[in-house]
């Protein structure tokens, strides 16, 4: 009986490990696979690959699709989420190096708050949370300020960066919007609704944007096939039903502990690996974001704490 306690405490650090190191890694990867897929055809292959399994993992156990109107939701906040967030994510960092893109992203939890209209009366009657946001805010500024004098005033870099911030938002959307549609379905077939919709969009967007006409797939090296297989074993499978495990196990003022630790994962990857490179404005920008995202969070860590 006390190797399940000690089994218990294995697993929960396993799957912090995989939510903080992981998801940050993925940003990396991302740059890797970019050498050798256009963005959509990346981002569209991962969602393909990882939805399929899902799928069929879901099915193996007799489950059924959610009902039609749930499922046009699913399908819907996949395309966001997956497409708006994640997929724009990959096309600007063609143009700004997975460090900026990570520590963009941070802002993550700034625009639940703003976004989130129902908890609003909730959210700016506290101080810790209205502080948060300035802080934050003010922090994303400073960012984008730095940004600008390291590009050059290149417009295509500073439209990624912008790029970035949106699909934050478009990814908080499909979020909010997953927590009104997710029905009796497990998480793993709405998850493959999600994904499999997605790289539906993707390839739509590829063929519109004339990145399969101008693709050779035997002119993808090495290091493109692997950081694809990464971001699907590990980005789209093994660190999500992580983080879906944990909801179960763990405070979610806890598990966001993630949103401070993916940036600096990033940033510190993208420096030993592929040698990019942050300016100091870029960094304190970093610090002060993550501050106004620990203030917002405060009141979440006192009712963890009670």
């Amino acid at each position: 009986m006390q190797h399940k306690p000690l089994l218990q405490r294995l697993l929960l650090l396993f799957a912090f490990f995989n939510i903080y190191i992981i998801w940050g890694s993925t940003y990396l990867a991302v740059t890797f696979g970019l050498a050798g897929f256009p963005p959509f055809i990346l981002v569209g292959l991962r969602y393909l690959v990882a939805g399929l399994i899902l799928l069929i993992y879901a099915k193996s156990k007799g489950e059924n699709f959610p009902p039609k109107k749930l499922l046009i939701k699913q399908a819907f906040s996949g395309i966001l989420m997956l497409v708006g967030g994640t997929g724009m994510i990959a096309w600007a960092e063609q143009y700004i190096t997975s460090g900026q893109a990570a520590i963009l992203v941070a802002t993550e939890p700034l625009w639940f708050l703003v976004l989130d209209r129902k908890r609003w009366p909730e959210y700016f009657s506290d101080k810790f949370i209205l502080l948060g946001l300035l802080v934050g805010f003010a922090g994303i500024l400073m960012f984008l300020k730095s940004g600008h004098l390291q590009i050059n005033h290149s417009q295509i870099g500073l439209i990624a960066t912008f790029v970035v911030l949106l699909s934050t938002i478009w990814w908080v959307l499909g979020s909010l919007l997953i927590n009104s549609s997710r029905g009796k379905s497990s998480v793993m077939m709405n998850s493959s609704v999600q994904l499999l919709s997605a790289a539906i969009v993707c390839a739509l967007i590829a063929v519109f944007t004339h990145e399969i006409s101008g693709f050779s797939i035997t002119q993808v090296p090495a290091k493109s096939w692997l950081a694809l297989l990464f971001l699907i074993i590990f980005g789209s499978l093994i660190a999500y039903l992580s983080f879906v495990w944990l909801m179960t196990k763990r405070p979610l003022a806890i598990i966001s502990t993630h949103t401070y630790i993916n940036p600096v994962v990033a940033v510190f990857l993208g420096w030993l690996f592929a040698n990019e490179q942050l300016l100091k404005g870029q960094l304190i920008g970093l610090l002060i974001i993550l501050v106004g995202i620990l203030l917002v969070n405060v009141p979440e860590y006192r009712k963890a704490a009670g």
